[in-house]
């Protein structure tokens, strides 16, 4: 097993049965597909994944059914963060017990006043109280929708005091500014980049690659960015894209409808209303992708 995330993973989108819960089937049928167009992992439940809308339990269930589907759990990351911190423990303890390591963990979120003191207390409770070097926590600050952003002295303290088991952070600002701080914070950590038109210049200067939520559907441009190809207009053109809707995972969702032809992808959890553009934005893609990514 790998002691940190790297290379190309994907922030997984999470297709939903008509109950509204999850389809596990289908996860791991994506998960498979993207393996085979050069993925080396996913991660469930971030932010792409609705993460912040599945409790404790529904996130088990779905790693125990990925894992019998025949996803290794060395490709499994899990989205772990709560605002308890007695459920990023708990999904952590048993994500461990079912053979996972790699865990995502927001700072517990609603309270946007904490100073960076209480940040890292509430790292250090939930990393003290899993108490398994199994475990590799990645740091994830994306403040622009958790609304608390992890001080890089925060990032660069945790990594002194826990060594490997703070593994790494993941950068979803946006701001490559941030990235290149936390790099000369804590060069230890594996920093992956959720923005994908940085992902070549953050693999440049030390990054450890991507997690992120395009590759659901354009992973063809995501892994040219990756190998350093000459993608990089053609990466911001499909993000633009998605970034002018009003949800970006609502429209990756329907998007993913238009390329499969299954209109179940469209479903999503509320507060999130389903898109009914996809074909739209998927004719676009179509234009990005269809030439040779050489």
């Amino acid at each position: 097993m790998t002691d940190a995330i790297r290379g190309f993973w994907v922030a997984s989108a999470t297709p939903l049965a008509a109950d509204g819960s999850v389809d596990s089937a289908k996860l791991a049928a994506h998960a498979k597909q993207l393996f085979g167009k050069g993925v080396d992992g996913v991660v469930l439940f971030g932010t792409t994944g609705e993460g912040t809308s599945f409790n404790v339990s529904e996130r088990i269930a779905t790693i125990e059914a990925v894992l019998k589907a025949g996803i290794a759990p060395e490709r499994i990351g899990i989205g772990g963060g709560f605002p308890a911190i007695s459920d990023s423990i708990a999904l952590s303890r048993t994500a461990l017990g079912l053979g996972l390591r790699h865990v995502l963990l927001l700072p517990p979120y609603f309270d946007r006043s904490v100073a960076p003191e209480g940040i890292e207390d509430a790292f250090v409770a939930i990393i003290d109280g899993v108490a398994d070097d199994r475990l590799r926590a990645y740091l994830y600050h994306i403040p622009q929708m958790s609304g608390v952003a992890i001080p890089t002295a925060v990032a660069a303290s945790l990594r002194k005091r826990y060594g490997k088991v703070i593994a790494g952070l993941k950068d979803s600002s946006g701001d490559f500014k941030q990235f290149q701080a936390f790099r000369a914070a804590a060069p230890e950590l594996a920093i992956t980049v959720g923005n994908e038109a940085d992902i070549d210049r953050a693999i440049a200067a030390g990054g450890a690659g991507t997690i992120c939520g395009m590759a659901n559907v354009v992973p063809e441009l995501v892994k040219g960015m990756v190998e350093g190809k000459a993608v990089e207009a053609r990466m911001q053109a499909a993000i633009e894209i998605v970034l002018k809707t009003p949800s970006f995972t609502a429209t990756l969702k329907a998007i993913l409808a238009a390329q499969t032809g299954d209109a179940a992808w469209l479903r999503v959890r509320p507060p999130l209303r389903a898109s009914s553009d996809g074909s739209a934005f998927k004719r676009k893609l179509d234009e990005l992708t269809a030439p040779a990514i050489a």
